[in-house]
Parts: structure tokens; sequence; C-alpha cells
């Protein structure tokens, strides 16, 4: 298999990954193309009831920490990149028509609790990780942290251009309201902290934000490396090329379970090859003609291939 196989699990926390094709950075500096793909990861969080954690717009990449209580990522992310996809080529006209993001999105299983809060805070702290600002307050992009932490539910409006532009050619003049709609934005609180009121958890938050934050800073210092001044990131171009950044192919090993702990990385790898064991002869099964095969549960069966 040349890709890890997938496997929708209602229980299971994911950190998702989509890069741009080459990794051109379409997400800078135009604050009303954020807004546009917020109000699509709005609307699409509430058909598919998804749990969201993290969620940060960075140059070339976005990443998405979450779960599916309706066991539905595919349908999710398959909806959700489509219309970034759209967003991007409706306001970027250097875009172009031609494929946008570089291969299908990365999910890592996320196992414990305090994995989930590791990559939150990977999530939160993005800008400072990649060298480009001393705080993600001084990055032109969108970081959910203060959202997060503080319970903000953000109002935005989703307008379906589709059914707009289908109206506009018998009618002009048409209403842009009647086609537009209005979602909320929800981040769920990080697992364990349940008991603690809103101003504990905050405070919580803010000290091992800082405290992180603090580490990056003196391991750049240590290194001898220097943040852009905020106004440099401000001037950087849409559909540039990034001076650094991480690139792979889609035969690039890449890990399918993010844990600090190696006993659960272990134990969640070891599930995780006994799935590829049952799906395999699963598929060789039905691909030979037994439509009665049973796949594990959570995975699609291949598509078949028309006889001659």
């Amino acid at each position: 298999m040349v890709q890890p196989l997938r496997q929708e699990d209602s229980r299971q926390v994911n950190l998702l990954t989509s890069r741009t094709e080459n990794s051109r950075l379409w997400f800078v500096n135009n604050p009303a193309l954020d807004q546009q793909i917020l109000a699509s990861l709005a609307r699409y969080q509430s058909l598919y009831d998804v749990k969201l954690y993290a969620f940060v717009l960075q140059g070339n990449h976005d990443h998405i920490a979450s779960s599916f209580p309706g066991a539905n990522r595919a349908h999710f992310m398959r909806d959700l990149n489509s219309q970034i996809a759209r967003l991007c080529k409706r306001a970027i006209p250097e875009v172009g028509r031609g494929k946008f993001w570089e291969r299908r999105y990365a999910s890592q299983e996320l196992p414990r609790n305090e994995d989930i809060e590791e990559y939150f805070f990977y999530c939160a702290l993005q800008p400072v990780k990649a060298g480009l600002a001393e705080h993600p307050k001084h990055y032109p992009g969108y970081n959910s942290f203060e959202d997060a932490i503080n319970g903000i539910e953000r109002e935005f409006i989703y307008t379906d251009w589709v059914k707009y532009q289908n109206a506009r050619r018998w009618n002009p003049a048409v209403d842009i309201t009647r086609y537009q709609t209005v979602f909320k934005l929800r981040y769920a609180r990080l697992p364990g902290y349940e008991h603690l009121s809103a101003a504990d958890y905050r405070d919580l938050m803010l000290r091992k934000f800082e405290a992180r934050r603090q580490a990056i800073l003196q391991e750049m210092a240590k290194a001898g490396k220097r943040f852009p001044k905020p106004p440099a990131l401000r001037k950087v171009r849409a559909g540039s090329e990034p001076k650094s950044t991480k690139r792979s192919t889609r035969h690039s090993k890449r890990p399918v379970v993010l844990s600090l702990c190696p006993d659960t990385r272990r134990q969640r790898l070891e599930c995780y090859f006994s799935l590829v064991a049952q799906y395999k002869d699963a598929s060789a099964r039905y691909l030979r003609g037994d439509i009665g095969a049973l796949f594990p549960p959570g995975t699609y069966r291949p598509p078949l291939l028309s006889q001659p």
C-alpha cells in the first residue's frame, strides 16, 4: 500500500495536515480569504458534528486537531479541502485552475490526552517553531489558540457561491443574503481539564504556552537564529515560494501515530498493522469476486475494476 490505511473511528483524535502544491504560500496576508476559510470550517464543523481542538493557517499548509464522533472524517476533509481550493482560486487569480493541494491530507493519531495537549500547543506555536515570529500574535495568519482557551464562539457568514452565481445568470440583481448562512466556529476544551473553571483553564493554558514558547526561543537563540520583523512578514506575496519548508512526496514515510509514550506508540502501531493485514486479505478476496468479503470496521472497500 502506497498510502497509509485509514480507519474511521469515532473515538480517535487526529492531527490532520494539508499542504499546497509545491508548498506555495497562498495563505498569506489575505484577511478576507482567511474569513471565508473559517466560515467554511464552521459550516462543515456544523454539518459533520466535528469536535475541534485546534486550527491554524500557516503560509502553505494548515493543521487541524479534531475528532469525528460521526466517524465521517473522510467526508469532512473532502468537502473542506475542496472548498478551500475553490476559495483560493476565486480570491487569487495566480492560483490558476490546476491542482491546489500537493497530495491527500495526512492523518496522524493522537492516542492519549497528553498527546492531544502536545499537538494542541504544536499548532498554537507553529509560527514560533518555524522561526517566523517570536509570538503567534505577530504572525499574520489565523491561529485558534486564543479562541480555544477563552471558549470564544465566532460567527461567520458562509456564502454558497455556486447557487448565488447560478441565480445571477437569470437575475443580476438577486440578493446575495438569500445564499448566506451564519455558522458558529467552536473549539472543545482539552480532555482532562473539564473540572477547571473557565478562568483557571485559561490561566493554566497561558502558563503552559509561555513556558513552551520560552523554551523554543532559547533553542533559537543558541542556534543563532533571528526572527524577521512583523512588517517583513506582511510584505510576503501570495504564491511565493518559502525560503525553507518541509518537503515530502507521497512515498515519504510519515508517523501514523504521534505519542510521547513509546509503549503507547508501539501498541497503536501493532493495532494498525493488524488492521492493514486484515484489510489486505479482505481486499484480495473482494477483488477476486467475493462481494461478501468482510472488511475491518471503519474502512472503505477498494473500487472494483470493470471487466473487459
